[in-house]
């Protein structure tokens, strides 16, 4: 008895120990709840099991991993009554099933017969339903005793809260993607509907309000200064106001701080490129490339850039534009870990990084723009009367003249 119950605990420890690391690893979440099933039958001393997420409006377990099971449907689904989710929520911990009880916990309406499960554990987070694990036949056909229920409960904690940060997070990406539906179809009302959204996307710090209604613009406007087409300059703008919108999932405090970001905290900001990229692919946008700005808005010429390092030959000329915008506003703009930089000084450094990081065009562009407000003939003032500041027109033409000396003799200035 007494090895019997070393094994048992040492089988948990096993479990634990491979759960910590799946959890916080990078992977796919259905890798993550691959490992975590693992992680269960080898507690358990399972042969069977699957794991479900719920899901209400309408009730619903849908299994997101599976294991043993000879023939278990993929997704395996199964419909729940009132009654059903009471009993799950109100389990006090897992339950071995025997004779007809598994009609107390499921319904016999989905597409897996519920008789297959010997024990249920339900996964629960503040007392709220967000799971459950099924467990088949055990090793040796024997029954679930109260020390692998123990067993099973502790792990479940874990598997409980892992479900539930990955539902949190794709709940949010799909009310944004559905908010982005509903204004991509008022097509009357479309570009004050992104600003909208623009000011929303930076409200999480006091340090970037404006930022992306701001990129919108300059895009914009240096896509004007380029002569591009209309169409491709709202184009811009558009994806200006949203360049930033994987930013939503990022925790607040990063914004804040006012040290350099350590590695893990600079990958989790820089995710945001990739979280963005995913909540708007399924947006169906007048313009083909907002994914793609979305995505690689902070890709660099010289491949010095996130997430993909591309280098220029592949990255299409509107994202270099919101690359350029983006990099333009962040450093005339005040944050927790520096002062902003005058337009003289960001405007010498950008034209210093080109064109190792930023495309010349684009840059011509910007330095065209800043002259007309200089002189005063901007229709439309291509910074906002607040941010001005006194840059003489001779000034910029020498950042010109500098830059296309640099494009036009890059084999002698490039070193």
């Amino acid at each position: 008895m007494q090895n019997d119950n070393f094994r048992r605990i040492l089988r948990t420890v096993e479990a634990l120990s491979d759960l910590g690391p799946a959890m916080t690893s990078e992977r796919e979440f259905p890798q993550t709840a691959r490992v975590m099933l693992s992680a269960i039958l080898q507690a358990g001393g399972a042969r069977e099991a699957v794991l479900f997420t719920f899901t209400d409006k309408p009730s619903l377990l849908t299994s997101i991993a599976s294991d043993g099971f000879a023939l278990m449907p993929e997704p395996a689904v199964i419909p729940l009554l009132p009654k059903h989710v009471h009993a799950l929520s109100s389990a006090r911990g897992p339950a071995v099933l025997s004779g007809g009880s598994s009609e107390n916990f499921l319904s016999s309406n989905g597409n897996v017969a519920p008789e297959l499960f010997r024990c249920l554990a339900p996964l629960k987070v503040a007392g709220k339903l967000v799971g459950v694990v099924a467990l088949g036949r055990r090793e040796g056909d024997s029954i679930y005793d109260e020390d692998d229920l123990q067993s099973l409960a502790l792990l479940c904690h874990y598997v409980a809260l892992a479900i539930h940060n990955h539902s949190l997070s794709q709940t949010l990406a799909q009310r944004v993607s559905e908010n982005l539906r509903l204004m991509a179809s008022l097509n009357g009302f479309y570009d004050s509907a992104l600003e909208s959204f623009a000011a929303a996307i930076d409200v999480k710090h006091v340090n970037i309000h404006g930022h992306s209604l701001r990129v919108g613009r300059y895009a914009a406007a240096i896509g004007e200064a380029m002569d591009m087409p209309m169409n491709d300059v709202a184009a811009l703008r558009s994806a200006g106001y949203l360049h930033d919108i994987g930013k939503v999932a990022v925790d607040k405090r990063l914004f804040a701080k006012a040290t350099s970001l350590d590695p893990e905290e600079f990958r989790e900001m820089a995710d945001h490129t990739i979280v963005g990229h995913q909540i708007v692919s399924g947006v169906q946008f007048p313009w083909p490339r907002i994914a793609e700005i979305v995505r690689w808005h902070h890709e660099r010429a010289d491949g010095s850039g996130y997430p993909d390092g591309l280098v220029a030959e592949d990255v299409a000329m509107p994202v270099r534009i919101i690359g350029l915008a983006d990099t333009f506003d962040a450093m005339t703009s005040e944050r927790p870990y520096r002062e902003r930089m005058s337009f003289g000084s960001t405007l010498n450094e950008i034209v210093r990084l080109t064109p190792q990081k930023f495309d010349p065009a684009a840059v011509q562009g910007l330095l065209l723009q800043i002259r007309r407000d200089a002189v005063g003939s901007n229709r439309t003032p291509f910074l906002e009367a607040h941010m001005s500041e006194n840059i003489a027109a001779t000034d910029i033409d020498h950042l010109a003249a500098t830059l296309q000396h640099k494009v036009s003799h890059g084999r002698l200035f490039l070193t």
